[in-house]
């Protein structure tokens, strides 16, 4: 969980659930603790994240699915984390008020950590490889 501690400094544990709503110049990253309780709002450029996660405990950590999604979840995911993907019509329904990215984010880690979140595994390189575009570009 990311709560607070004395002095401002935060405890993270596998327990915490991290929302992260992706973007070309910046990212919104929300942390729910178990009780679904929003803990942590941050924004960050996307090349800090993996340094960010570095920097605490394995948890769960989910995106939308997009096409940057997939590098960073396999850059997460050999950090120790838990990625999971989720298709954004799956998120939707938990997005509160207007939309900007800390609401999107906090929508992601709330359908994340629900029992039944439809999410999806990050595509291995090989299997990026294969897709159909690829092969269409290779056969050229």
């Amino acid at each position: 969980m990311l709560a607070g501690a004395p002095g401002g400094k935060e405890h993270i544990n596998a327990k915490a659930v991290l929302g992260i709503d992706l973007g070309k110049n910046s990212c919104g990253l929300v942390g729910l603790d178990e009780t679904g309780a929003v803990i942590k709002r941050r924004r960050l450029r996307p090349e800090s994240i993996p340094a960010f996660t570095k920097s605490v405990p394995a948890c769960v950590v989910a995106m939308e699915a997009c096409c940057g999604a997939h590098h960073l979840g396999r850059l997460l995911a050999a950090q120790g984390h838990t990625v999971r993907l989720m298709s954004p019509e799956y998120v939707r329904p938990y997005v509160k008020a207007q939309k900007n990215d800390d609401r999107d984010a906090e929508a992601i880690a709330e359908a994340a950590s629900r029992p039944t979140s439809h999410s999806f595994c990050e595509l291995s390189i090989s299997l990026c490889d294969s897709s159909p575009s690829h092969a269409m570009h290779n056969s050229l």
